[in-house]
């Protein structure tokens, strides 16, 4: 009992860590000021209004980052992949709000969910096929897309963006991430176009990396209800 404590409330503490890390990264890497991340890490070289507008963002990425790691091993166990997408599930939350401030990825965070999907051939090297499947299982379709429409139809970081979550998650995975990212950018952005008058163009990042996290956590469960139906009949 007092382990479990412990254990999620050290959960809690590097979730809002990485939640402090992430809105700085939201703050500084879209104004190109990279170099600036330790110090807004530190709360330092800021000015007084600058620090106050950024106070509520910061404490709700802390939150609500420090509440998901905790989530994601209650839900996952206690175990290294459990880790693996608690790390994920900071580059997702980050790049999806600058992707959706700028329509742009940063490359850096796709390097790091590509390492991450190393890292996890590395400790399942058994099931090495899956996770080597994964890479262009999904991303392929897209670099295709991306070439016939000339960038018009994907952006070339969503590409990049699913060829190293595919690599961690597996290929069925990522199929799965796709689909319930598509459904759900096609609903939300319709929504969002007729309350919010929002123009038509859609940055997917957001909605892929919300697919990725739901199939990460729930997507095999979700595929042995689908395939149940299957043997019913």
């Amino acid at each position: 009992m007092h382990s479990n404590i412990l254990i999620y409330t050290a959960l809690f503490v590097f979730g809002a860590v990485a939640g402090r890390l992430s809105s700085v990264c939201i703050n500084c890497i879209p104004k190109e000021e990279s170099a600036q991340i330790l110090s807004g890490l530190l709360g330092i070289g800021r000015s007084e209004t600058g620090e106050n507008e950024g106070r509520i963002q910061t404490l709700i990425l802390e939150a609500v980052m420090g509440l998901a790691y905790m989530f994601i091993v209650f839900v996952n166990g206690k175990s290294a992949v459990s880790i693996l997408y608690c790390l994920m599930l900071f580059a997702l939350i980050t790049l999806s709000v600058i992707d959706f401030l700028t329509y742009e990825i940063p490359f850096g965070f796709n390097v790091l969910i590509f390492a991450l999907g190393i890292v996890r051939l590395c400790i399942d090297y058994t099931n090495w096929k899956t996770y080597l499947i994964g890479f262009p299982a999904v991303s392929l379709f897209l670099y295709l897309l991306l070439v016939i429409s000339k960038g018009r139809a994907i952006g070339g970081g969503d590409v990049k963006l699913m060829a190293a979550c595919g690599l961690l998650i597996g290929w069925k995975l990522i199929i799965l991430a796709f689909l319930l990212g598509c459904v759900t950018g096609v609903v939300i952005h319709t929504i969002r176009m007729r309350v919010q008058k929002e123009e038509g163009m859609l940055a997917m990042g957001p909605y892929l990396s919300a697919g990725v996290i739901i199939a990460a956590l729930w997507g095999e469960k979700m595929i042995s209800w689908y395939m149940g139906f299957y043997q019913l009949s």
